[in-house]
């Protein structure tokens, strides 16, 4: 192993590398904490304990002759998630996080997964497998992979493990997209994309060694196992973590523990400040101390200026500075991270024309006309650039113009597995005026200005009615505010092309307790609350967007489709309402 300091990092090839370091030099310091129920000490490991756990199943692995293999893992969060992940890393396989099936809900998923990642093995624990054996039974692309349970493996083996000469250029694992916009695609991620985008974070994030973060974000996920599991072991730094449902059920418990461990770094999409500011009351506010939450980044969907301030507004009292919000942006296929602002200062937000942006024009918002305010996700850092190019001429576009985000540097990944063709299109794009690239296309649409980059929109969610761009996440916005029984971050807004002209659909989720309850005589008076709810969005939308809202769904609560990482899936959104497959509420379901 190299000699390196904590100084030194840019010279070792591998994590694997780095956690052997960390358990020579703070063998009985805790990287690693899980809280059960999001509230209480379950288990946690040291440093000198992960590196013997990683280094057994890594020898385990070896054995079974798995160099060079994928590796499904299926785990809850978890310790054992995350030893399983580092102990492939420890024998040169390529792991493929996802995560257990829920009794037939998301095997198609994981099915395409197998297909696509042509992997050997599954890795996962004892009480998985016992819990869904029936399921592998019945379904042939799980049932023939080998199943190994890395909860029972001995820590002796750990003695057996040889190196097995990781380079900065070996693939480290596939990180499978969400498919909010198509087929989950598996991101191949090298040893060096993974240094590099560590070393991006902890400079922008402005981490140490004494940094305690704080979340509950899924492992299996980029934004939970880079910004956290990964960057605790880079930085040799502290994880408290719990999971995702005991988070969701009670998103109190995410700040308690921050307050309770006094975390600095803390981190998620817009949806969880939202949540955190509808959900937790006045009684549990007064339990908070969050003065030394730090960094409070933001990001992986759009990031709304009205969450921050709603955010700011009911935590400040417990501590919470403006300052902490962090708005930042990326994605699986740069790692993670591409760009963010200096870690000091606050969010920086403006207001631009709304009907300039509706022309893809940037122009700034006055008195006289509607204005839509942007946050700021900051900039690019050293290595990396980000440009705006014209989506259709492949030309860099001009200051006043929103264009398609590309993004070059050494955190972009190596393309997608076995889809060359799908690597071509993303991973190798040239700007056709200079000849500058391979660039990576993001997809995303967006424009930066004063330095500072803004993201408006996803390219192929872009609504266009009678020439005009309508971002469908501003309509979102406008239909969750519209009404108080529209459940927050359960709303999609997309196109439908109606006799060769492109129309408005809206699905929305409603809160419980304006649900109807089936009693028939109650029948014509919850039907008459469900027309309230569409004539708001009706009006809300016609109000602010200037456009008529052609089709109108309201579904049952936890029913409208997401990605595995929480994204609205608007594509499978817009289809449920077409083929009538969603879980709609009974009443009117036209516009």
């Amino acid at each position: 192993m190299k000699q390196m300091t904590t100084d030194s990092l840019q010279n070792v090839s591998s994590l694997v590398e780095i956690l052997q370091y960390r358990a020579q030099q703070h063998p009985d310091k805790r990287i690693y904490t899980f809280l059960e129920n999001g509230e209480t000490e379950y288990n946690h490991l040291t440093f000198a304990e992960f590196d013997k756990r990683a280094k057994a199943v890594g020898a385990f692995l070896q054995s079974a002759e798995l160099q060079g293999e994928r590796a499904l893992l299926l785990y809850h969060s978890g310790l054992d998630y995350i030893i399983a992940f580092m102990g492939c890393l420890y024998a040169g396989v390529v792991a493929v996080p996802a995560y257990p099936p829920k009794l037939n809900r998301n095997l198609l998923r994981l099915q395409n997964i197998v297909k696509d990642a042509q992997a050997r093995v599954v890795l996962t624990t004892s009480t998985i497998i016992s819990k869904f054996e029936p399921v592998i039974a019945q379904t042939p692309d799980l049932s023939e992979l080998h199943w190994l349970t890395t909860d029972v493996i001995n820590t002796a083996l750990a003695k057996r493990w040889q190196d097995p000469g990781i380079t900065k250029d070996t693939l480290a694992f596939l990180q499978y997209t969400s498919g909010s916009v198509g087929i989950p695609k598996g991101v191949m991620v090298s040893h060096g994309n993974l240094l590099h985008n560590e070393k991006l974070m902890q400079t922008a994030f402005g981490l140490n060694g004494d940094t305690v973060a704080v979340g509950w974000l899924p492992i299996y996920h980029d934004m939970g196992l880079m910004s956290k599991v990964l960057q605790a072991l880079y930085m040799g730094s502290t994880y408290v973590f719990m999971s995702p449902v005991d988070f969701l059920q009670k998103p109190y418990r995410w700040l308690k523990a921050i307050s309770d461990y006094k975390g600095t770094l803390g981190g998620a999409p817009n949806f969880a400040y939202e949540l955190c500011v509808n959900k937790v009351t006045e009684e549990q506010k007064a339990t908070l101390d969050l003065t030394s939450w730090r960094t409070a980044f933001n990001g992986a969907e759009p990031v709304r200026y009205e969450t921050m301030e709603r955010f700011v507004a009911a935590f400040e009292t417990a501590g919470f500075r403006r300052e902490a919000f962090y708005p930042c942006y990326g994605m699986a296929e740069a790692t993670l991270m591409l760009t963010g602002g200096a870690v000091s200062a606050a969010p920086v937000y403006k207001q631009f024309s709304a009907q300039a942006l509706e022309k893809d024009t940037v122009a700034a918002g006055d008195a006289h006309g509607k204005s839509h305010v942007l946050v700021g996700c900051g900039h690019s850092w050293p290595e990396h650039q980000i440009v705006i190019a014209d989506p259709e001429t492949l030309m860099r576009c001009p200051a006043n113009k929103v264009g398609e985000i590309w993004a070059f540097g050494p955190s972009i990944a190596q393309g997608y597995w076995n889809n060359p063709e799908a690597t071509q299109k993303t991973f190798r794009a040239y700007l056709a005026d200079s000849g500058e690239g391979p660039f990576l296309r993001t997809g995303d649409l967006g424009f930066t200005h004063d330095g500072e980059l803004y993201v408006t929109g996803r390219l192929k969610d872009l609504i266009i009615i009678r020439g005009a761009n309508h971002y469908p996440q501003d309509i979102e916005q406008t239909v969750e505010q519209c009404h108080q029984a529209i459940r927050p971050g359960c709303c999609a807004a997309f196109a439908l092309d109606i006799d060769g002209n492109e129309c408005l659909g809206i699905v929305a989720e409603v809160e419980r307790q304006y649900r109807p309850r089936g009693a028939q005589n109650q029948s014509s008076q919850e039907d008459g609350a469900l027309e309230e709810i569409y004539t708001a969005i009706r009006e809300a939308v016609f109000r602010d967007h200037e456009l008529q809202v052609h089709e109108i769904l309201l579904l049952k609560p936890a029913s409208i489709p997401k990605t595995s990482s929480g994204k609205i899936q608007r594509h499978a959104c817009r289809n449920g309402l077409l083929d009538g497959t969603l879980a709609a509420e009974r009443g009117i379901a036209n516009g």
